[in-house]
């Protein structure tokens, strides 16, 4: 009888573990690329895999790294830089502080 118990209860939880980190990582690898203001602005951000990216202003360039939560994405470019929110929109876009506004993606 326990021997039956047990092997059910790995194999859902091994189920849980391999659904929730293919979830997470298809939400990350639709966002990657290269994002950036319209018309020529000077801000652009290069979402890498693993978490990492790239964000440059005015020339400046500063290596971050990338958390996605629902229709946040969180930039932390510490301890160069400061961490910054994103709103992910349906549309594929990201809209970020007032300074920044809205970035698209490069095709």
């Amino acid at each position: 009888m326990k021997n039956s118990f047990f092997p059910k209860i790995s194999l859902i939880a091994t189920l849980a573990l391999l659904i929730s980190s293919l979830v997470s990582c298809g939400s990350k690898s639709k966002l990657e690329g290269t994002y950036s203001q319209s018309g020529g602005g000077t801000v652009a951000l290069d979402l890498k895999s693993g978490g990492k990216a790239q964000f440059t202003m005015m020339g400046e360039s500063v290596a971050c790294t990338y958390q996605v939560n629902g229709d946040k994405l969180m930039l932390d470019c510490t301890p160069k830089g400061e961490k910054v929110d994103f709103t992910i929109h349906d549309d594929g876009s990201l809209t970020g502080p007032s300074f920044i506004g809205v970035l698209t993606k490069g095709k």
